[in-house]
């Protein structure tokens, strides 16, 4: 159960930064165009990309000596640091969404949505790297609980983004609420930097 608790968390760390993916979502729910389906890719996107990370993760664990760890490890702490540092200097960026209603074509916002998705490479490094990395010594039993745990707040935070947005819209350009959640997700990021730093000095 705690890994499942872990899996949300960090999960929920991660995706709750505005990016590309986050303010189409956004867009989508102010305009009220195919909500459902843009939220459901999202989600499902995300639950097959974190378990394709922990999966490849746990199948090729076999082969990694002290050296990979070591590796993999210093590289997880290097992401973090990067994370963070965005998430500072992201308090000084204005944020604009598009509320403009045009017409799109279900197909057009199916292949929209695979685009902002799959064409967004903090999607590979938030899901297949970070999160199979960082689960790599979990047991197998953990790892799949801390995937679902992951899934769960993507699902929840994407179908909140998407139906909420209307409401959300008023905060959505609000300095505060976003220094507040940018807080939040330093912190907690930084308590996995000191995680990973002792399960590095482990292997030392």
């Amino acid at each position: 159960m705690e890994y499942l608790v872990l899996g949300f968390f960090t999960g929920l760390s991660l995706i709750l930064a505005i990016g590309a993916q986050n303010i189409f979502v956004i867009e989508q729910g102010l305009k009220k165009q195919y909500v459902f389906l843009v939220c459901l890719i999202c989600s499902l996107s995300d639950l097959f990309l974190i378990f394709v990370g922990i999966l490849l993760f746990h199948f090729f664990h076999q082969y990694f000596n002290l050296f990979v760890e070591l590796t993999l490890n210093i590289l997880l702490i290097i992401f973090l640091i990067y994370f963070i540092y965005f998430k500072i200097k992201f308090f000084k960026r204005d944020i604009t969404f598009d509320k403009e209603v045009k017409y799109i074509s279900k197909i057009e916002i199916l292949f929209k949505t695979l685009g902002f998705t799959y064409l967004n490479a903090h999607v590979y490094s938030d899901t297949v790297f970070f999160l199979g990395n960082f689960s790599k010594n979990f047991l197998l039993d953990e790892k799949i609980y801390f995937g679902i745990g992951a899934s769960i707040a993507s699902f929840i935070f994407f179908f909140l983004l998407g139906y909420l947005s209307t409401f959300f819209s008023k905060y959505a350009q609000n300095d505060k609420i976003w220094k507040f959640i940018n807080l939040f997700i330093i912190g907690f990021m930084s308590l996995l930097i000191i995680y990973i730093i002792n399960e590095t000095a482990y292997f030392l």
